[in-house]
C-alpha cells in the first residue's frame, strides 16, 4: 500500500514541479518565456494545423455516432445507479466549468473582430463578413468543443464509475495498456501531461476573465486598469475560488453553478429585449442554417496553397484552446456524471450547451455588428482591437448599459470563480490517485499555484502570452484523446460481448 501511494505521489511531485519552473520562468524571463512560447506557436499552427482539425472533427464524428449507437442505454455506473444531481445543477456545473468565462469575454469581441477583419478574400463591413462573423462563431464555440470535452469526460466516468478504476485520466488506458504499465511511467507521464494542461488552460482563462473585469470595473466606477489592481483582482478571487472549492462540489461548486445560471440567462435575456431583437432572432435562425450547411467543409478546411493566416490565428487556436482544456473540464464533467446513461451524456454535454452557446453568439455579435450604422467600421475595429472592454463598449450604446455593464461583471467573476474550484478540485483529484474527494490541502497548493501561474502570465505580456502557453501545452493531448476513443470504444465491445 505505501509502495502504491509512494508512485502515486510523483504525479504530484512532478506536476508540482514543472508548474514551479514554468511560473518561475515567466516571472525572471518574461521576453525568453515570449519568445519561446511564440515560436513554438508558429512552428506548430503552421506545421500541424490540419492534425488539430482532423482530431476535433473526429471527436464530433465519433461522439454522434456513439449516441445514436447500441451503447447508448448503457449507464455510467451500475445499472441500477441514479444521477447524484438535477439535469439543472448538472448543466449548470458542466458549463460554468467548461467555457462559461470565455462567453462573456468574447460573445461580442469575436463576432465584431471577423466582422471588421474577416477572413482573406472578403470585404469587412459588408453582409457576407456579417453573415461569416456569425458563423465562425458559431463554429469556435458550438459542438465541436463540447465533443472535446465529452472525449475525456465519457471515457472517464464510464471506467471510473462502471468499471471501478480510479479518477485518473490514465485509468482510461487499462483496456489497451494493461493494469501494470498505467500504474507505471506511461500512465504517470500521461496523468502529469493532464495536470499541466490543465493548469495551462485554466490560467489563461483567469487571466483573459482578470482584464475584463479590471475593463468593467473602469467602465462602472473608473477604477484604472493597471497590473496593481489586476493582481487585486487575482487575489480576491483567489480567495473566493479556493474557499468555495474546498467546501467540496455539494457546498461550494453546485451553489455557485446555479447562480451563474440564473445571471446569464437574465443578462442573455436582458440583450434579447434591449437589443436589435429582430435582428437577433434573424441572426440566430440564418447563422444556424450556415453553420449546420458548412459544417464538414468548415471542420476541414485548410488551405494548401494559399494564406492561412486567420485559421492560424483563429479555428486553430481555439481548437487548441479547447484540447488544453479537456483534461480539466472533462474531469469534473466525469466527476459529477455518475448515473447518466451515454446518450444522456452525450446529449447533455453536447448538443444543450452548444445551443445555448450560438444563442449568446446570435445575441450578443447582432448587438455588437448592428451597430456599425452608428459608430462605423472604424468604431467597430477599434472596439475589437481591445477584446477586454469590447463588450462594455457595445453595452454603452444601448438602454440600461449601466445594469447590462454591472451584471457582465458580476457574471464575469462567479464564471471565473467556477472554472477556477472546479480546476482546483480536479487538480486535487490528479494528483491524490484518483481521489473523488481530494485533501483539502493539495487543492489550496494547487488553488495558490494556478493564481500565480496566471499573474505570471499576464507580467509576461499579457493576453498574448496567455494564449500562447494554452496553445503549446495542448499539443501532446492530441494523440492521448484518439487513443481515448480507441480504448473506450475496446472496453464497450467487450461489455457488450
Amino acid at each position: 500500500m505505501n509502495n502504491v501511494k509512494k508512485k502515486d505521489n510523483k504525479v504530484f511531485y512532478i506536476s508540482l514541479s514543472l508548474t514551479i519552473i514554468i511560473v518561475l520562468w515567466a516571472i525572471l524571463a518574461q521576453t525568453s518565456f515570449a519568445n519561446t512560447a511564440n515560436h513554438l506557436l508558429n512552428f506548430l499552427t503552421t506545421n500541424f494545423g490540419w492534425s488539430y482539425l482532423i482530431a476535433m472533427f473526429i471527436f464530433v464524428l465519433f461522439c454522434l455516432v456513439l449516441a445514436f449507437s447500441k451503447y447508448g442505454n448503457i449507464k455510467l455506473g451500475p445499472d441500477d445507479s441514479k444521477p447524484e444531481y438535477s439535469t439543472v445543477s448538472w448543466f449548470a456545473m458542466l458549463f460554468g466549468a467548461g467555457m462559461g468565462i470565455g462567453l462573456v469575454f468574447w460573445g461580442v469581441a469575436e463576432p465584431i473582430s471577423h466582422f471588421v477583419n474577416p477572413a482573406p478574400g472578403m470585404e469587412a463591413g459588408t453582409l457576407e463578413s456579417a453573415n461569416f462573423a456569425l458563423r465562425a462563431s458559431f463554429m469556435h464555440w458550438g459542438f465541436h468543443p463540447w465533443a472535446n470535452y465529452s472525449i475525456i469526460g465519457l471515457a472517464l466516468a464510464y471506467f471510473q464509475f462502471r468499471k471501478n478504476k480510479p479518477g485518473l485520466i490514465s485509468s482510461i488506458f487499462i483496456p489497451l495498456l494493461g493494469e501494470d504499465r498505467v500504474n507505471g511511467p506511461i500512465g504517470k507521464l500521461i496523468d502529469v501531461l493532464a495536470v499541466f494542461a490543465t493548469i495551462a488552460g485554466v490560467a489563461t482563462s483567469l487571466g483573459l476573465g482578470t482584464l475584463q473585469i479590471n475593463s468593467g470595473l473602469n467602465y462602472l466606477f473608473n477604477i484604472p486598469e493597471t497590473t496593481v489592481v489586476q493582481l487585486a483582482i487575482i487575489l480576491i478571487i483567489t480567495i473566493l475560488y479556493i474557499w468555495t472549492a474546498v467546501s467540496g462540489i455539494d457546498k461550494g461548486i453546485k451553489l455557485l453553478g446555479d447562480v451563474n445560471l440564473i445571471l446569464a440567462f437574465g443578462l442573455l435575456l436582458l440583450t434579447f429585449i434591449f437589443g436589435p431583437t429582430l435582428k437577433i432572432m434573424n441572426s440566430f435562425v440564418n447563422g444556424l442554417g450556415q453553420y449546420i450547411n458548412s459544417f464538414i467543409t468548415e471542420s476541414l478546411h485548410i488551405e494548401a496553397f494559399g494564406d492561412n493566416s486567420w485559421l492560424n490565428s483563429w479555428t486553430i487556436f481555439y481548437w487548441a484552446w479547447w484540447i488544453a482544456w479537456a483534461p480539466f473540464v472533462g474531469t469534473f464533467i466525469a466527476r459529477i456524471s455518475k448515473g447518466r446513461t451515454i446518450r444522456e451524456f452525450i446529449g447533455g454535454v453536447i448538443f444543450a450547451p452548444a445551443i445555448v452557446s450560438i444563442v449568446w453568439f446570435a445575441a450578443f455579435g447582432s448587438m455588437g455588428i448592428n451597430l456599425a450604422e452608428t459608430v462605423g467600421i472604424e468604431g467597430l475595429a477599434s472596439a475589437a482591437s481591445n477584446p477586454s472592454t469590447a463588450l462594455f463598449f457595445v453595452f454603452s450604446k444601448y438602454p440600461l448599459s449601466s445594469v447590462l455593464s454591472f451584471i457582465a461583471v458580476l457574471l464575469l467573476g462567479t464564471f471565473f470563480i467556477t472554472s477556477a474550484n472546479s480546476a482546483t478540485f480536479v487538480l486535487g483529484m490528479l494528483t491524490s490517485e484518483g481521489d473523488l474527494n481530494p485533501s483539502k490541502q493539495k487543492q489550496f497548493i494547487w488553488g495558490i499555484l494556478q493564481a500565480l501561474l496566471a499573474t505570471a502570465l499576464l507580467l509576461a505580456g499579457g493576453l498574448e502570452a496567455l494564449q500562447t502557453a494554452s496553445v503549446v501545452a495542448a499539443f501532446p493531448f492530441i494523440f492521448v484523446m484518439i487513443l481515448a476513443i480507441v480504448s473506450l470504444m475496446k472496453a464497450l465491445k467487450e461489455e457488450n460481448k
